[in-house]
């Protein structure tokens, strides 16, 4: 596209955009992958739904999530993202999982109160050999029209030259627009600095998403709510620059019943790998869920039907505990294999028999509390 471009070209808020057509809470879609999304709670927002929806029912969607490097491990927060793209290969679409390695070295401002600490790039690289095994767990790898494939940004936006990169791509973004969006105004509000370099990184997202719809038909980019603004940007560049379909979708940004974050306990993040966090304490981790969270747990992040969820779901006072070991051995089983479930299960038995059993050793002055953490 010649650098001379018309003003229409320059992107402006979203607010500006009616062919967004953005979902209303009663749309009801016909293609297996929006069905089933919808009804497993992972909808927040779509642009464009109708015309993704008609997508999906006729054809092969090729969409990507991108994960950052920034840890050895990616914990539960990311869980939800993972099962998207499974939900979105379970539908018989093609994911991409698009690792960080370039974006990681700017630092994603999103959520942020402060830079990141910039990482080498031999700590990415350790970072994303550390990370990426995670993945299989959940999705089928190949070269099959449907099997996941894994590529890496730093593969091109390390080619690219500071001036190349704003003349190809700067240009298409005002400051204007990105000084709207919410990861930006928090940070000017509440006074904390935001860097430059952290102010491309929504410029490099969007060019994450053009280069793989160049590369790979990719027309699908999907994140959690807190990515809305940036994942807008690739979807309005890919649409005014190469003239092609292009959709954004993302998830409900999760917490507890009780309003914590998920995936951050009393002990620190929810370690998706198994040097960080073994087996057994991933299972007690869902056996601790909150009674109101059991049966939205169950349809975000196990393959069981929706109706024997519903039928856990409706369990009332003891009876939940039954409801909430399912989901622990469901959840292990998909991360770490039925033996380790089986094993984290019977291991909490007999941890449970070992308390019960414990003879009193002195008076009680006062009625005992009740742990928090249920053993089994």
């Amino acid at each position: 596209m010649p650098l001379e471009i018309a003003t229409s070209d320059v992107l402006e808020p979203a607010s500006t955009f009616p062919e967004l057509g953005l979902m209303s809470a009663d749309t009801v879609f016909k293609s297996d992958l929006l069905r089933s999304m919808q009804a497993r709670g992972y909808i927040h927002q779509i642009t464009h739904p109708a015309e993704l929806d008609a997508a999906a029912a006729s054809g092969i969607v090729t969409g990507y999530i991108g994960f950052d490097a920034t840890a050895s491990s990616l914990h539960v927060g990311s869980l939800i993202q993972i099962m998207m793209l499974r939900r979105l290969q379970q539908a018989g679409h093609k994911p991409i999982v698009l690792m960080g390695g370039g974006t990681t070295k700017v630092g994603d401002p999103t959520d942020k109160d402060q830079s990141r600490p910039l990482l080498s790039e031999a700590q990415i690289q350790s970072n994303i050999d550390s990370i990426q095994a995670v993945f299989a767990k959940f999705l089928a790898f190949g070269d099959g029209p449907t099997d996941a494939v894994m590529v890496n940004n730093a593969d091109w936006l390390d080619r690219l030259g500071y001036v190349q990169f704003l003349r190809e791509f700067g240009v298409h973004f005002t400051v204007n627009r990105m000084l709207s969006f919410e990861s930006v105004k928090l940070r000017l509000e509440r006074e904390q600095p935001m860097t430059f370099l952290e102010f491309n990184y929504m410029l490099m997202q969007a060019t994450d998403f053009l280069e793989l719809e160049r590369n790979f038909g990719c027309a699908l980019q999907m994140g959690g709510s807190d990515q809305w603004g940036n994942i807008l940007n690739g979807v309005e560049l890919i649409r005014r620059v190469d003239q092609k379909p292009a959709f954004g979708l993302t998830t409900p940004l999760l917490s507890t019943a009780s309003g914590q974050k998920m995936g951050k306990t009393v002990g620190g993040a929810v370690w998706l790998n198994a040097d960080l966090r073994s087996p057994y304490d991933y299972w007690q981790f869902w056996r601790n869920t909150e009674d109101a969270d059991v049966g939205r747990f169950m349809r975000l992040f196990t393959d069981l039907p929706l109706d024997e969820i519903a039928r856990y779901e409706a369990m009332e006072g003891a009876a939940i505990n039954d409801a909430k070991k399912v989901l622990a051995n469901e959840a292990t089983r998909m991360l770490h294999g039925q033996a380790a479930a089986d094993a984290a299960a019977e291991a909490a038995r007999v941890a449970s028999r070992s308390v019960v059993s414990q003879p009193i050793c002195r008076p009680m002055r006062s009625a005992p509390q009740t742990s928090k953490q249920a053993l089994f």
